[in-house]
């Protein structure tokens, strides 16, 4: 068959037929693709190049700011960096003691700077942030190809102005490199429809397949909706489409399931504990904790835990759930600015491409094709992260950011080019008009932030908004300032709130973009609320105090709470729980202190952030460092990261990120510090185990350090010290050194 040539300032290929015409490029057989590569207009390369620029610039602004980031991670990419066994394991330490809580896949860029750069918050988020400009270019690739230059850069725009992209492109959280993973996935699918291509199924099941190996069964979301469509729209017989989708479903098991192999075969007394498990398995952690647990809450030694009795709508400690939780005061400006515009852009491609065939052998349907994966992938992830009742932090929501740039600028470059109608002009108008109230309600959200800006916003929209319902009797100059404005007026709220996020430090395990916002709850969620609400009982973990934070709420920096913190200083800009910034080595906590009462440990006794470290603890754990495999041990991931980090040795996380996984036992223990492999223990700010809140022994609260089955064992650990080796302070933190028993002699067992 033959394809429609689309006029050059055309953003989307003209769906009348023409005359039969030879083919510009060798392409596939029924291939739509002919359409939107054929001819560039001179305007199309300066704009795409000044996009990536533009792109690098946000991401890579200020970004050592918020050094370490999140300590747990970065700590991994240190051990990586010095050990090749903890890289390719992702252990917390070079020690090799336990892994971090997922599979290692987003560590290896980091570590892989860090090696060729040294060590600095800078080296270990540069790879972050070209993640974002590749994510923006695939991005571009997938909807130029069947949509033209101008849906493109629409889209291109739209995600990095999402202020959760510009958040965590600039993080070293895991996400970024899963938002880059899926939007390949994606990219491949569109490419295989577009001919039935074998090839390019297999490298989508490629994709996905290290998207796993990056978080877990995450990654497999979109999988259900792009399966469906592949098999109901590719241009070939269905025996053909069923085969292609079990090699690339085979191409997804090789791509996953190498390293998960490696790892479940390999003795388990010489690799790392797998963090996150209560039986050293990778799959019991992919199952459950990573898995299962976070749709049901059911998560043993988590943080919180999603099924804690009163959270509200059956969200339980990690906020409510329900059809309008990404539109809720604490996620809303993270992800929704651009969110009912692309549901309705979904809803009317869908319906202008209803009576393409079914086959995406032609433009309309390789059109439907695409609005279909897009919207699935969408759609899906959405409904997942709107009623899981698990661990639920803002900044999953990057996941969506693709999927919501892609349909908006689909759908703007349709409506555009069918202007001349009533219907599409009602619905472009009618959509933009919609955006500008909502961010005008999003802006409103944030108590003296710019509060120019939300009229502003409403205003602009509104005029354009009113501009694009005549825009075709006035002429296509008028029409194109209508929508110039509507478009700097949609984009105006992401802008700022993105600008605010790079210019301030985010750092700890919780963060969210852009300001403050009232009735957000604090990171942690445990049904705080904004301007000093109270948990429910037995919501703190052992050692942090009932009835709040003292100084401001926890989490990000949408949730900061009452009190905020100049930039620079401890919790600046919500960085994490008071209690060091988020880890950033010791360097910049100034004036704060941790829930535990001290400057040993961060938030919720150093779970979820950072722990100031001076120059006194820090030469401690570099003395004679080299005699030992840690220089020293300490309950909970945060705790420990801080410590090495600071003194680049490595440092034991008992009991891993919570402090509740069963690593190491207490005979293991023993046993380390009789042979003398660690001179430390650190005890202050990083207490284990006693009393829960329940008043018995051995229950603790839900979720505190030495919760779950595996707490027994950092509160065995912790007590058995406390009655052995005598404490001394050291640079504020408690310090128990592990070759001097009390008893004077050898190590007790």
């Amino acid at each position: 068959m033959t394809t429609a040539v689309p006029p050059m300032d055309s953003p989307f290929p003209e769906r009348a037929p023409t005359a039969p015409a030879a083919p510009t490029a060798p392409t596939a057989p029924g291939s739509a693709a002919g359409a939107a590569t054929a001819g560039r207009p001179r305007w199309e390369r300066p704009a795409y190049v000044a996009l990536l620029l533009a792109t690098a610039v946000l991401l890579l602004w200020n970004l050592g700011a918020s050094g370490y980031a999140n300590s747990f991670y970065s700590a991994a990419v240190q051990a990586g960096s010095e050990s090749w066994k903890a890289f390719f394991f992702g252990s917390s330490d070079a020690g090799n003691s336990i892994t971090v809580d997922k599979p290692p896949a987003a560590l290896w860029p980091m570590a892989l700077s860090v090696r060729l750069f040294g060590l600095g918050g800078w080296q270990i988020l540069v790879p972050q942030a070209l993640m974002g400009v590749a994510t923006t270019a695939v991005l571009h690739a997938a909807v130029r190809r069947h949509f033209g230059p101008a849906a493109a850069l629409i889209s291109g725009t739209v995600f990095a102005l999402t202020p959760v992209a510009a958040l965590m492109f600039r993080f070293n959280n895991p996400d970024a490199l899963l938002t880059l993973l899926l939007t390949v996935t994606v990219y491949c699918v569109l490419r295989a429809l577009d001919g039935a291509h074998t090839n390019w199924l297999v490298w989508a099941g490629v994709a996905v397949g290290f998207a796993f190996l990056t978080k877990t069964l995450q990654a497999f979301l979109i999988l259900p909706p792009l399966a469906v469509v592949y098999a109901v729209c590719a241009p070939t017989r269905l025996r053909r489409r069923l085969g292609q989708l079990l090699l690339a479903g085979a191409a997804m098991v090789v791509a996953g399931g190498w390293w998960v192999a490696i790892v479940e075969l390999w003795p388990a007394s010489s690799r790392p504990y797998i963090g996150g498990s209560q039986n050293n398995s990778f799959l019991e952690l992919t199952l459950g904790y990573n898995g299962l647990g976070r749709i049901n809450g059911d998560e043993t030694g988590s943080v919180g835990g999603g099924a804690r009795p009163g959270g509200g709508g059956g969200g339980g400690g990690w906020g409510e759930t329900g059809i309008d939780r990404l539109f809720s005061a604490n996620i809303g400006g993270q992800i929704s600015w651009l969110l009912p515009a692309a549901l309705v852009m979904l809803v009317t491609g869908l319906v202008i491409t209803w009576r393409a065939r079914r086959a995406a052998d032609s433009l309309e349907g390789m059109a439907r094709a695409a609005f279909l994966v897009w919207g699935g992938a969408l759609l899906i992830t959405a409904l997942v992260f709107s009623y899981m009742q698990g661990i639920f932090h803002e900044y999953y929501t990057v996941a969506l950011a693709p999927f919501v740039a892609a349909l908006v600028g689909m759908g703007v470059a349709m409506l555009w080019e069918e202007r001349g109608g009533k219907a599409a002009a009602l619905t472009l108008s009618g959509t933009l008009a919609l955006t500008a109230w909502w961010s005008y309600v999003l802006l409103g959200r944030s108590a003296g932030y710019l509060p120019w800006l939300r009229w502003t916003v409403l205003a602009a929209g509104l005029a354009a908004a009113a501009g694009l319902l005549v825009g075709a009797r006035l002429g296509r100059r008028f029409a194109l300032g209508a929508a110039g404005l509507g478009l700097a007026a949609a984009l105006a709220g992401p802008l700022a709130y993105c600008l605010t996020t790079v210019d301030s430090t985010r750092g700890g395990s919780i963060v969210t973009a852009g300001p403050a916002v009232s009735g957000g709850r604090g990171g942690m969620g445990m049904g705080m609320r904004f301007g000093g609400g109270e948990l429910p009982p037995g919501a703190f973990p052992q050692g942090m105090p009932q009835g709040g934070p003292q100084q401001g709420q926890p989490g990000g920096g949408a949730q900061g709470g009452p009190r905020q913190f100049p930039r620079g200083q401890g919790a600046a800009a919500g960085q994490g729980f008071p209690g060091g910034q988020g880890a950033l080595g010791g360097r910049g906590a100034r004036g704060t202190e941790n829930f535990a009462g001290g400057p040993g440990g961060g938030g919720m006794g150093g779970l979820l952030g950072g722990t100031k470290v001076g120059t006194e603890a820090t030469s401690a754990l570099r003395k004679d460092a080299g005699k030992y495999t840690w220089a020293a041990a300490a309950v909970g991931a945060q705790n420990a990261a801080s410590y090495q980090l600071a003194s680049g040795e490595p440092v034991m996380p008992i009991g891993g990120f919570n402090g509740s996984d069963p690593s190491p036992t207490l005979a293991q223990f023993q046993e380390y510090v009789r042979s003398g492999r660690i001179h430390y223990f650190i005890g202050e700010g990083a207490r284990a185990g006693g009393e829960g809140q329940t008043g018995q022994t051995g229950q603790t609260a839900r979720g505190g350090p030495g919760a779950g089955p595996g707490g027994g064992t950092s509160s065995a650990i912790t007590s058995w010290i406390q009655a052995n080796y005598r404490s001394t302070t050291v640079g504020g933190a408690t310090f128990y050194d592990l070759t001097a028993p009390l008893n004077g002699t050898s190590a007790p067992s």
